[in-house]
């Protein structure tokens, strides 16, 4: 082990009960941290992955299964429970957390992803320059100092997303750690409009902090439906240093919880890494600081030693739906697979009779009980069940990659864990 673990930071506002976060240094892989997240609904180990239940659920699996699989956080989306069932509904319940039956912290997005996603693309698509930006632009109707216009999916009425209306809606939904509301620019747009747009989400910002220390609908400043919430202010800025350095500047000079990197990241891999290097390094202090829609096996050990705390994407729970397991890198070797990200497509004809659990190491329910025959089957028969189990299992998967990460952090290295989920 290279270098010496550093005394702890601990970040607390006294405005914001059982909120905290304790992290300690680990100079000998960067910038990276070990970290406890206190919320009022839990504690989060970091670095930890956080799950995306969009809908107040994660597809194909119920709550119960995805804390059985060990996970301590999961993010649901402020656009989408507005439409759906509304947010007053969520807060008549309670909050997400009883609504949902999730009793561990939550986080919801502010929505202002959905400028990107519905006009332009989704994060995934740009990076593999997918985009077909004629498909998404009449979703988005305006765009303005006020907000965002934006068509619902459900019934095609207009809806309108503004600073305020998105920290009203977080506060009835009733999330633990909420989000700003951000304009997320694609890259492909110039550095004027980046420019412009970020000076925008920098007013919306100052918006959305003023409204969430009002008193609106009967819960206290800083608290919804289910108790304090903790804001976290997003860094924009696109692919430019200068930026995102500006970006950073102002964001830790306003009282927010913890930061969040947002925003274009690139057209590859290796820019996407370049930016959330720069981003994250403005940001680094004693706050937690969250990636928005990135959490690949590769980009959380490309990521963490940048000082990123908590990661969110679908990918693990997308996979599972179109039929693959995530797995160590040796195991999908001795399938005669060598992937980026190691993982096993289970509709191929070379699992019909292969009798293994998908991973032995597993704990998980679809590793224990059956085989990668019997799912197989299920996917060639359509069966429901295959995505119940391969969703549980990725869960699985992806908290026994991060307990791994955790324990290379401690160690001193992360190597030993990147060699055994790489292979590299």
């Amino acid at each position: 082990m290279t270098g010496q673990m550093q005394p702890a930071t601990t970040w607390e506002d006294p405005e914001l009960p059982g909120f905290r976060f304790d992290a300690t240094p680990c100079p000998a892989i960067g910038k990276a941290r070990l970290g406890r997240l206190q919320t009022p609904h839990g504690i989060v180990e970091t670095p930890a992955f956080i799950f995306c239940g969009t809908k107040a659920n994660v597809k194909a699996v119920p709550m119960s299964s995805v804390k059985a699989s060990n996970t301590q956080i999961i993010l649901s989306n402020t656009y989408h429970l507005m439409l759906q069932p509304g947010a007053q509904i969520v807060a008549d319940h309670g909050g997400l957390h009883k609504f949902s039956g999730w009793d561990g912290p939550f986080l919801t997005d502010s929505g202002g992803f959905q400028v990107f996603s519905l006009a332009h693309g989704g994060v995934a698509d740009e990076i593999k320059s997918a985009r077909k930006v004629e498909t998404h632009k009449k979703a988005v109707l305006r765009i303005t100092e006020e907000g965002v216009a934006f068509r619902s999916y459900i019934d095609g009425g207009r809806v309108m997303l503004t600073p305020e209306s998105s920290i009203r809606v977080q506060r009835l939904l009733g999330a633990d750690i909420i989000l700003t509301f951000d304009e997320c620019t694609p890259f492909h747009v110039d550095r004027n409009y980046t420019e412009a747009s970020l000076a925008r989400t920098q007013r919306w910002t100052e918006r959305s902090l003023a409204f969430y220390a009002e008193p609106t609908d009967g819960y206290a400043p800083r608290h919804g439906s289910a108790g304090a919430q903790g804001l976290y202010g997003i860094s924009q800025g696109g692919v430019y240093p200068d930026l995102r350095k500006r970006a950073a500047e102002a964001l830790r000079a306003q009282p927010f919880f913890g930061f969040a990197v947002g925003g274009s990241l690139g057209n590859s891999k290796s820019q996407m890494y370049e930016v959330v290097e720069f981003a994250a390094e403005g940001l680094n202090c004693e706050k937690p600081i969250h990636l928005l829609g990135i959490g690949g096996i590769e980009d959380i050990f490309r990521c963490v030693p940048f000082g990123i705390d908590t990661f969110d994407c679908v990918s693990p729970t997308r996979a599972a739906r179109h039929g693959w397991a995530l797995v160590p890198a040796q195991i999908a070797a001795d399938c005669g697979i060598h992937k980026r990200e190691p993982a096993l497509n289970l509709r191929n004809a070379i699992f019909r009779h292969d009798v293994s659990p998908i991973d032995p190491e597993c704990p998980c329910e679809a590793c224990q009980t059956v085989s990668r025959s019997y799912i197989h089957h299920l996917l060639k028969a359509r069966e429901t069940l295959a995505q119940i189990l391969l969703t549980t299992h990725n869960i699985a998967t992806m908290n026994r990659v991060m307990t791994d990460v955790r324990a290379g952090l401690k160690a001193g290295s992360l190597e030993p864990a990147r060699s055994v989920w790489l292979g590299e």
